[in-house]
């Protein structure tokens, strides 16, 4: 008995169906996703990122930081992230539309970042975070990013700039510790990511309690 037209409709079916599943779908699904005009604000939401801060993306991607941190807050029936105040609400697929690419991650080694620009807003505190993660953050186990900070001689008078440095590596008596433009980059991708704005397909955040 020849099998072959039946072998060749199995085939034919497992292709059809595998290309609905994962394009077709996804497609319809997701295609027409458009970023939404905040009515409060009148702003875009997601809002593109510009300038120092999607140059920061790049940092980001090229230190690896997402094989530690994620960027995505799971819903409150699936997880406690809501609750432990990673966010006021769970992200969907329209946050990352303007990302290329989104750094979704896949390992909580560290927190998740997906609303670290609503969690922590001083510049100070990333640039110090960075260069020795331990003197800001207890118990990290977070390597340190001194690389992206450079030692340079106090000028006339101290650089507005020039970290606050607590810890085992101090600049040199007459020196002082100044982000390089990729630490500067870098922090302004942080203070980017806040993804709590009310979109139509997740509820909106509740109230603030906060006297």
């Amino acid at each position: 008995m020849n099998r072959l037209p039946i072998l060749f409709v199995g085939i034919l079916a497992v292709f059809a169906t595998s290309w609905l599943g994962l394009v077709a779908y996804p497609f319809l699904q997701l295609g027409n996703l458009k970023p939404e005009r905040s009515a409060a604000t009148g702003e875009l939401v997601p809002a593109p990122l510009t300038g120092s801060a999607m140059a920061g993306s790049r940092v980001y991607a090229e230190n690896g930081c997402i094989y530690c941190h994620s960027q995505q807050v799971r819903p409150a029936w699936l997880s406690t992230d809501i609750e432990k105040g990673l966010g006021t609400r769970q992200t969907v697929a329209r946050d990352y539309l303007q990302e290329r690419p989104s750094f979704l991650g896949t390992m909580r080694t560290g927190p998740d970042l997906a609303n670290i620009g609503v969690r922590q807003t001083d510049v100070r505190w990333h640039y110090a975070h960075l260069y020795e993660p331990r003197t800001v953050s207890p118990g990290s186990i977070m390597p340190s990013f001194r690389f992206l900070f450079v030692e340079r001689p106090i000028g006339a008078s101290p650089n507005p700039e020039a970290l606050v440095v607590r810890g085992p590596h101090p600049p040199r008596k007459g020196y002082e510790i100044l982000p390089t433009q990729e630490a500067r980059d870098l922090v302004a991708y942080l203070l980017s990511l806040r993804r709590e704005d009310p979109l139509p397909e997740v509820a909106s955040p509740p109230p603030s309690s906060a006297p």
